[in-house]
């Protein structure tokens, strides 16, 4: 797996409303925090909810990377009430961005700065990894009432 200090990829995917997203477009204006992830994941639903929080807060853009067809990441995305834009990596799209990181397992997190540096990586959830990402992103990611593990891997 890619990690901090690591050049992104280049890629370009459809997005679940029809249209084609590239990793360069979306990085012009700001970083992205790229969530990779498999509807079927229990971590990943467990981590979905607080990247939706981090990207609410509009310091950095959340983009979902789906691993599954659109119809099972619409409703994935609906369930957990998802308003980041999420693109598909499916097995009929080669997996291109999930192989080009370097994926082994999901969830999996890559803060990518607008020069395509990584400056942050992680697998599974680490609720120190992303309190450090809201901190940095000015976000306050876990309340008191958030009762999650410290770690789970994907």
């Amino acid at each position: 797996m890619l990690q901090a200090g690591d050049e992104a990829p280049l890629f370009e995917l459809k997005d679940t409303v029809g249209g084609t997203q590239a990793l360069s477009k979306l990085l012009e204006n700001s970083p992205a925090l790229l969530f990779f992830f498999k509807v079927s994941c229990p971590v990943c639903q467990m981590t979905a909810p607080f990247l939706e929080r981090l990207g609410a807060g509009k310091a950095v853009q959340v983009i979902g990377v789906s691993q599954d067809e659109r119809d099972a990441t619409v409703e994935f995305a609906r369930r957990f009430r998802l308003t980041f834009p999420i693109l598909l990596d499916s097995v009929r799209a080669g997996y291109q961005a999930s192989n080009g990181f370097g994926l082994c397992s999901v969830p999996s997190l890559f803060v990518v700065e607008t020069d395509l540096k990584i400056s942050s990586a992680c697998a599974g959830f680490s609720k120190s990894d992303l309190a450090a990402l809201g901190k940095r992103m000015g976000v306050e990611l876990f309340t008191i009432e958030d009762k999650v593990p410290l770690f789970r891997a994907g």
